[in-house]
This record gives structure tokens, C-alpha cells and sequence, in this order.
């Protein structure tokens, strides 16, 4: 059964086709022979019923006068040995025997010699009614009772030539062999193009997908089948198929990017007032290096304090540029990351008025792509400082081990409604709102092959990601 699907559905109707072509063919073959059996085994029973009736109307008075001599002799004309075998004379050996089974005169006297046993050549004789042409055998015997005037005076057995007969069976049979072989090959051959050229469309799509499976190609108004039919239907709906993958991709784009933005756009007030603070105190330190530029304590404050509020802003914007850069597959993720995230998630805490946990090691052994692992934890993070309210509790949690990235997110919030829940497991329609990115995130967990699990434990929400590092 295995072998049989690994052939092309091409091939395998015209192979089944030919199949039955084939038990066609035979039942055909067999019928016409047994027909052709029926009608020789009537012909080959009347002709020897003549015979038979002849000799007895010629024999029977020899026969009587037990006349030896008279008997042979008509035997011998009856199978034409005398004078030549006629063409078509069937009759090649006659004996006959008086009633006692004794031989009285045979065609071939060496065969059945006079007084011998009749029945020693009786082996494989038939009755004259249910004679028939079987097997391989060249000639028939028919063993009859001899009878003259109403009353049996004698038997006679003859042996008749068929081998007429069973050539004439042989070719036919080797024609009907010869017939059914080529009109099968024929058939099977034609069926082959003819589902070759049926399933043209539905090739036509296997290769499109084959060549194009991350972006399908429609199928040209040109290579479009012909007719309103089921190939035609396939066809377009495969078009349908290519259209609504498109549409698919370029709104899971759209939903990406609106995702990434929404997360960059709750950074930005935060991120404004991150800046503008130390802004503030930079101009008033340049005012007092203005005043006092005379006094060397008060400059070296000044400077200090300005040096402090620039190196914060320099860290707060490279965060930020490390977060929206596109390169997605340059960068390793390192112990850097997290810190760009602590600086980054700080301000939004501190507007809130929460407090961080943040349970970082000094090493990150992983090796997975930078921006995907900010992405995802930026997002959590984000979700769990709007979920935990003022005065909320929020936690970090990241190691490795085994091979696995471990990232634990933690807020003391009422826990994800069932919405948000199953747009983080990817079960929630995919819409845009409703949770800071979490849809967004079960995405880009899914391409590196991670797992998410979301659990409540002592009133808190614990969102735990697994993500595979990367061997090479």
C-alpha cells in the first residue's frame, strides 16, 4: 500500500485503468473461447454422429455374417487409406468388435489385431453424446454400439483427426492475447495523457507552492484552465489562497510595527522627563560656572554635576537607539541588554511610584538574538507596570541554564484577563489594542522556538518565557 501512493496520481489512474482493462480483457477472452469450444464440440458431435450412423448402415450386415474380409475393407474405404486421405476427412482409425468385445476387423490390423480385446483401445474413448474437444490431444476417440435392424450387433470405435480444431483455438487465443495487450496499451498510454493533461492545473499549483512557499504566486489569467469546472474552481481559489496569505502577512507587518510602536510610545513621556530633569540642572550648573567661573569648588561641583547629568542622558539615548534598531540577527544578547532595559523601564516605575526587582547575574551564557529577547521583555515589563498600579510591585527575574533562557516577570496586579491571556498563548484573535504587545510577544517567542506559561502565586502574576539558546 505504501509503495502504491509513492506513485504519482498521474500514473496510478492509467495504471488502474490498464488493470482493468486487463481483467476486461480476460473475462472477454475466456468467454469467447468457451463459445468457440461449444460450437466445435456441436460440429466435432454431429460429424461423428454421421460417421458413426453411416458405418453402422454399412457394417451391420457385414457385421452379422461375421464377413471379416468386407468389414476391413469398408473400414478402409470409410478412412479414405486406399485412396488418399481427402482434405478435411476426419476419420483416421476405426476397429470393430462383436458383441462378445472380440475385434473383427480394424483399419490398422497391427493396432487391433483380429480377436484381440476391444476395450485394450478404449483408453480415453468418450460417449458418442458427450464428446468434446479437451486438451492438447491431436485426435479423439468415440467408442459407439453398432446396431443394425433395431438390435446391437457389434461395437465400433473410431478415432477422429482434431488438430484443425485445437489450432484453431491456439490462434485464437494467441489474437485475443495479442488484442487485449495492445488495446490495453493503448488505453493506458492515452489515459496517461489524458490525466496528465487533466491534473495540468493541479501541477501547476504544486509547483507554484514548491517554488514560492514563504510568498505564493498567483497563477496567471493565462495559465488560467479553460471552462467552469473543478480545475478552474481549484485554480481560483488557490488565487484567493495567494491573495489572502498576502493580505495575512502585510497585516501581521502592520500589527508588528503598530505593536512596537505603541510599546516605544509608552517609553516616550517617561523618557521626556528622564531627559528633561537633568536638562534642567545642566543649565542651571552652566549659570553657575557663569557667575562664579572665579571660585575653583564651585566649578569643579559645577562641572561634576555636569558631566553626571550628561553620561545619564548619553545612556538613556543609547538605550533607547538599541531598542528601535531593526538588526535583528547582528546582535548577541549580553548583560547590556538588561541593563538598557532597567534604564529604560526605570522612569515609568518611578511615575508610578512602584518598586523594581530586577534578579540579573553578571553573565548572560545564551546565545539568542539582542533585540528579539528586549523586545519581548520590554513588552512584559511594560504590561506588568500597567498592571500593577501605583505603588505596585514589578520584578525581573533572568538566567540560564541547561541550554534555556529563563526570563520570570512579576506584578503584583489582579492577573491577565482571559482576553489578554489568550492573545500572550496565541488562542486570542489577532487584534491590535488590549494589552501592551502580548500578542506580539507570543510571536516572537514562537520564532525562536520558546514556550510561555502565565501563573498566579500569592497574589501575584508570574509570566515565565523559555527560550532555547542557540548552539551556534
Amino acid at each position: 500500500m505504501n509503495l502504491l501512493h509513492r506513485i504519482p496520481f498521474a500514473l496510478r489512474v492509467p495504471l488502474f485503468t490498464a488493470a482493468m482493462m486487463i481483467l476486461v480483457g480476460f473475462l472477454a477472452s475466456q468467454q469467447v473461447l468457451s463459445t468457440l469450444r461449444q460450437v466445435q464440440d456441436t460440429r466435432i458431435r454431429e460429424l461423428a454422429q454421421l460417421q458413426v450412423e453411416a458405418l453402422s448402415v454399412a457394417l451391420g450386415p457385414l457385421v452379422s455374417r461375421h464377413d471379416v474380409w468386407e468389414v476391413y475393407d469398408t473400414l478402409v474405404r470409410a478412412t479414405g487409406k486406399n485412396g488418399g486421405r481427402k482434405e478435411g476427412h476426419r476419420l483416421v482409425f476405426a476397429a470393430v468388435a462383436n458383441p462378445e468385445g472380440a475385434v473383427l476387423a480394424a483399419t490398422d490390423p497391427h493396432r487391433a489385431p483380429v480377436d484381440s480385446q476391444l476395450r485394450a483401445l478404449t483408453d480415453g474413448a468418450q460417449d458418442l453424446h458427450a464428446l468434446s474437444v479437451n486438451g492438447e490431444r491431436r485426435a479423439i476417440k468415440v467408442l459407439a454400439p453398432l446396431v443394425y435392424q433395431g438390435r446391437e450387433v457389434g461395437q465400433i470405435l473410431t478415432e477422429m483427426d482434431v488438430s484443425d480444431l485445437i489450432a484453431e483455438r491456439q490462434r485464437v487465443s494467441r489474437y485475443l492475447l495479442i488484442g487485449n495487450a495492445l488495446a490495453t496499451g493503448l488505453l493506458a498510454v492515452f489515459g496517461y495523457l489524458v490525466m496528465r493533461r487533466m491534473l495540468k492545473p493541479v501541477t501547476r499549483v504544486i509547483e507554484r507552492m514548491r517554488e514560492s512557499a514563504d510568498a505564493p504566486e498567483p497563477i496567471a489569467a493565462a495559465d488560467m484552465p479553460v471552462g467552469d469546472n473543478e480545475m478552474t474552481e481549484l485554480a481560483n481559489s488557490y488565487n484567493t489562497m495567494v491573495g489572502a496569505i498576502g493580505a495575512k502577512a502585510e497585516a501581521d507587518r502592520r500589527l508588528a510595527e503598530r505593536e512596537r510602536l505603541v510599546s516605544l510610545g509608552r517609553l516616550s513621556s517617561s523618557l521626556a522627563h528622564e531627559i528633561n530633569n537633568p536638562l534642567g540642572g545642566l543649565i542651571n550648573a552652566v549659570d553657575t560656572l557663569q557667575k562664579y567661573a572665579d571660585r575653583p569648588e564651585v566649578v569643579r561641583e559645577s562641572t561634576a554635576l555636569l558631566k553626571r547629568g550628561l553620561n545619564h542622558m548619553r545612556d538613556v539615548a543609547r538605550a533607547t537607539l538599541n531598542l528601535d534598531r531593526l538588526d535583528h540577527e547582528g546582535a548577541i544578547l549580553s548583560i547590556e541588554d538588561f541593563r538598557d532595559l532597567k534604564l529604560l523601564i526605570e522612569p515609568e516605575i518611578s511615575r508610578r511610584q512602584q518598586k523594581l526587582g530586577w534578579d540579573v547575574g553578571e553573565k548572560i551564557d545564551c546565545r539568542l538574538p539582542a533585540a528579539h529577547v528586549r523586545q519581548i521583555a520590554l513588552n512584559l515589563l511594560l504590561n506588568a507596570t500597567e498592571a500593577a498600579g501605583p505603588e505596585g510591585r514589578v520584578a525581573l527575574k533572568a538566567h540560564a541554564e541547561e541550554g534555556q533562557l529563563f526570563l520570570d516577570i512579576t506584578d503584583s496586579g489582579p492577573g491577565l484577563s482571559k482576553a489578554a491571556c489568550a492573545r500572550l498563548m496565541g488562542e486570542g484573535e489577532r487584534i491590535a489594542g488590549g494589552g501592551v504587545g502580548l500578542r506580539l510577544v507570543h510571536d516572537l517567542v514562537t520564532g525562536l522556538k520558546g514556550r510561555i506559561s502565565c501563573q498566579r502565586i500569592e497574589g501575584e502574576t508570574i509570566i515565565r518565557v523559555e527560550l532555547p539558546c542557540c548552539r551556534e
